[in-house]
């Protein structure tokens, strides 16, 4: 099953409700991508621009991209990121396939 990072800023409102009344956030995610065939691999927070990662197996990126709007339509997030993640043991064939699609192209003025 395809895995998923969304990688997420809380607005101000959003990080003062969840100081004044704190609850299991991994649990609200569960609850959102179990129903749709999904599952949640890891959830954390971080320091730095972006306050969050989640990240979930999904079954289509259809979904992801549904749970991606349904999130963003809370307004509790100033910015949510959603990216497919490759397996590392994948890249020997995504880089044959780069490496076959790269034989046919030509670069701009070339």
């Amino acid at each position: 099953m395809p895995k998923y990072a969304y990688v997420f800023s809380l607005t101000s409102d959003a990080i003062s409700h969840f100081i004044d009344n704190p609850s299991d956030r991994a649990a609200a995610v569960r609850q959102l991508v179990e129903p749709v065939g999904g599952r949640v691999d890891g959830y954390y927070f971080m320091f730095g621009q972006d306050d969050g990662i989640v990240i979930v197996d999904l079954p289509d990126s259809r979904t992801a991209a549904a749970i991606s709007l349904a999130v963003s339509s809370t307004g509790a997030f100033s910015r949510l990121r959603t990216h497919e993640l490759i397996p590392a043991e994948d890249i020997t064939s995504v880089l044959a396939a780069a490496k076959s699609a790269r034989s046919g192209y030509r670069a701009p003025g070339a």
